[in-house]
């Protein structure tokens, strides 16, 4: 009788030494290929190991120990240079846009490269009520024909206003098409689906970094109907993901990864709003699929650097960092609660139909010869978007611009079209803030444009987004909102005004008094409008009073998001984003959907009664030309392991991955190994007939705790298991022998199947 660990010491009559493949790693084994979900159990108790590891080596060495100090810094730093890195990239895109904004207007002669607030800051002859016209600053008319004013320069200015952008939007889309298509849309719903541990390789590589901050700025100055806030938090995330790779611990830990990219979420908001605190909570609300303490304390540092550093840059010029800043003076009165709750039942109803209709445009270019011709599309919508918006001084402005407006209260100095109300001879000042007035001419026609501007900036929209160039949401919503609660606010107004005696306005507001205040209806109507599409609550009524400055206007904010989300959710379950994850079949199981169905694992499990039995490998008893048959007849991406196969009682489960790699490994690695060799999951190998060829032990590979539930468990618990532990599959067995499989892929089918939906729309190896 020979010996076993003598066995595997010498080998038996001169059959050379089997190496196990616990001794040394492998390269690749335990990576993952694209499009694949992440397992993470494992990934967290590989870092478990790790952090075990330097915790018993510091106690032997002192270098160990500083090691150790570094390894458990590094997470700080990291956030550091993320939040420095996406700090400066927004300041540079926040720059570029709004000179190239106003490049399709005019130019400066000073400097081509000062936009036109700048180029008339150093203008010594611009007088106080014509602030916006100096010398400096010349329209292309006059340019080119020498004057600005009359038939012909207007349609001078309107043909280059129209080329500039459709150059713009030609370049954008280019330049996205040509190096990285992944660069378009707005990132988010991708984002989330890679932090509930999806892999969509390249989708946060250099490539892609690179072509979306500079086609972002080129798609926001075209003029279309889109914003730059979506993108960059796709770009933050590019940030984080690329900065990985400096250090071992976040680059070969996938899980460790995606709390990298939940902080660099927060990061994204934070620099697009000026509004870290904000950031923060939407990417808890939002984004996150897993949210450890430690990632909320790691965001809320990386979301106040990258808001310091976009601070110290001063992109808008005014040493602040929120992007539509207020002064209210007012206060609110209780009875203006119902005209925010109407704005919160008019944004939940807008957020309905937007999705809806969203979706099914973006369905038809996904299914007819629309979406063949992507740059054709973009120019036709950024040409009809030009051609209709600059007769319209509300649509020609920048969004960011309109909706700064539009949150303007009107004082003293205003000199807008908004704020020309008709004057009252006995007019009582008190500090800045304007009696309520009678609107004049002006105040009508602005009025009437305003109208005009909704109801384009609510169609257009529907169109632009999901066009193959950068576009995020967050923007034009709000438009849709500001406009809506401007025309609200100065009505309330006008009613007030003429009417202050009636029952409502009673007792708060008598003649000459600052009764109300539209700029603070529009602001309201934005937070409405945007929850209504994206369903966000919390996270959206703290970065509105980040982005004002509104403190004491919480309660309406937080009445009308509240509301809307209440409509919204009435007539369609889910937000903007999780309708363009479901849209494109990104196998993302919601957090927020209830299983409310009385199905068990064996209803759900594959393989089906009329189906072949399940693929299993046995841990002794297979040969590796077997294994590589086996491989190579399917296409699963994980193989159950058995004792043999009579009994069918569970070893534990092995990736396909892995057992690829191993083997090849072995092959150039260890002598003889040859296709009759035998492959052994099991702890001690049984001693080896003389002149057989060496045996693969690939226990190393082998995970020895795969979860497994009963047949009978309901599936609305093993639902919960996949969510809460983020399980790739999961195993089903009776009575300790092995019965089928569930994969996130099986469940994913199971709920499209149970909602009446095409259960193949799920793309997903």
């Amino acid at each position: 009788n020979v010996d076993a660990s003598a066995v595997l010491e010498n080998g038996v009559n001169g059959v050379p030494k089997m190496m196990d493949l616990l001794d040394e790693p492998v390269p690749g084994v335990g990576t993952y290929e694209d499009f694949n979900t992440i397992d993470w159990v494992r990934e967290k108790s590989k870092d478990r190991d790790r952090h075990r590891e330097i915790a018993s080596q510091s106690k032997e060495s002192t270098w160990a120990f500083i090691m150790s100090i570094h390894d458990a810094f590094s997470g700080w730093l990291l956030m550091l240079l993320v939040g420095l890195k996406a700090g400066a990239l927004a300041g540079w895109i926040d720059i570029a846009a709004h000179w190239m904004t106003d490049l399709k207007e005019g130019v400066c002669l000073s400097g081509f490269w000062f936009n036109h607030e700048h180029c008339c800051w150093n203008s010594k002859e611009t007088t106080f009520q014509e602030r916006d016209k100096c010398p400096n600053w010349k329209s292309w008319a006059e340019l080119l024909i020498g004057y600005n004013n009359g038939p012909l320069a207007y349609i001078m200015n309107y043909l280059m206003y129209v080329c500039w952008a459709l150059f713009f939007s030609f370049l954008a889309v280019s330049l996205v098409r040509s190096f990285a298509p992944y660069a378009c849309g707005s990132g988010i719903p991708e984002i989330k689906t890679i932090l509930s541990g999806f892999i969509i390789r390249g989708y946060l590589g250099k490539w892609t970094l690179m072509i979306k901050t500079i086609t972002l700025v080129l798609a926001v100055s075209s003029g279309l109907s889109l914003g730059k806030e979506g993108p960059l938090v796709h770009v933050a995330c590019c940030c984080g993901n690329i900065l990985c790779h400096l250090f071992t611990k976040y680059r070969k830990n996938e899980a460790k990864r995606r709390e990298v990219l939940s902080a660099a979420a927060a990061v994204g908001v934070s620099v697009a709003f000026g509004a870290p605190i904000g950031g923060v909570l939407f990417s808890l609300e939002e984004v996150s699929y897993y949210f450890p303490l430690k990632t909320l304390w790691r965001s809320f540092f990386a979301a106040l650097v990258a808001a310091f550093t976009l601070r110290s840059i001063n992109p808008f010029g005014n040493s602040r960092l929120v992007l539509f800043y207020v002064e209210f003076h007012s206060p609110w009165h209780l009875v203006e609660l119902v005209p925010f709750v109407l704005l919160g039942i008019f944004g939940g109803i807008w957020g309905a139909f937007f999705i809806r209709a969203n979706i099914a445009w973006c369905r038809r270019r996904k299914t007819t010869r629309l979406g063949q011709y992507p740059v054709l599309e973009v120019l036709v919508v950024t040409a009809i978007t030009a051609v209709l918006a600059f007769p319209n001084s509300y649509t020609r402005m920048s969004t960011s611009e309109l909706i700064s407006e539009l949150f303007n209260d009107c004082g003293l100095l205003d000199s807008s079209q908004l704020c020309n109300y008709s004057n009252v001879s006995d007019i009582k000042l008190s500090g800045n803030t304007l009696p309520d007035r009678p609107a004049s001419h002006d105040v009508y026609m602005a009025m009437w444009q305003l109208a005009l501007a909704l109801i384009f900036k609510m169609l257009i929209t529907v169109v632009t987004f999901g066009m193959k160039i950068p576009s995020g949401l967050f923007i034009p919503s709000m438009a849709v909102g500001a406009i809506a609660g401007r025309l609200l606010g100065v009505g309330m107004e006008q009613l007030a005004y003429y009417h202050h005696d009636w029952v409502i306005f009673k007792g708060w507001c008598s003649p000459g008094a600052d009764c109300i205040t539209p700029g603070l209806y529009a602001m309201v109507g934005a937070a409405a409008c945007l929850g209504g599409v994206t369903r966000m609550t919390v996270s959206l009524v703290v970065i509105m009073f980040e982005l004002t400055g509104g403190l004491e206007y919480i309660v309406p904010l937080m009445a009308a998001t509240m509301t809307s989300k209440w409509v919204a959710d009435a007539l369609g379950r889910e937000g903007i984003y999780e309708a363009h994850i479901r849209l494109n079949g990104y196998p993302f199981l919601e957090p927020k959907e209830e299983f409310s169905h009385k199905t068990l694992a064996m209803d759900v499990m594959r393989p089906r009664r009329s189906d072949p039995p399940v693929s299993i490998i046995t841990q002794d008893g297979m040969s590796v030309e077997e294994v590589e048959a086996l491989i190579a007849d399917t296409s699963y991406s994980g193989f159950p392991v058995v004792v043999s196969q009579e009994s069918q009682r569970l070893v534990g489960f092995v990736l396909r991955r892995d057992l690829v790699v191993s083997i090849e490994n072995a092959r150039q690695r260890q002598e003889g190994v040859v296709s009759t060799s035998r492959i052994f999951f099991t702890e001690y190998t049984p001693p080896q007939p003389p002149n057989c060829p060496p045996p693969l032990k690939l226990r190393g590979i082998m995970d020895l705790s795969p979860f497994t539930v009963t047949d009978h468990t309901p599936m609305d618990i093993v639902v919960d298991i996949f969510r809460k532990l983020g399980l790739r599959q999961c195993l089903v067995t009776h009575n300790g022998r092995l019965l089928g499989i569930i994969t996130k892929k099986d469940i994913l089918k199971h709920m499209a199947q149970i909602a009446n939906r095409d259960p193949d729309s799920i793309l997903f190896n």
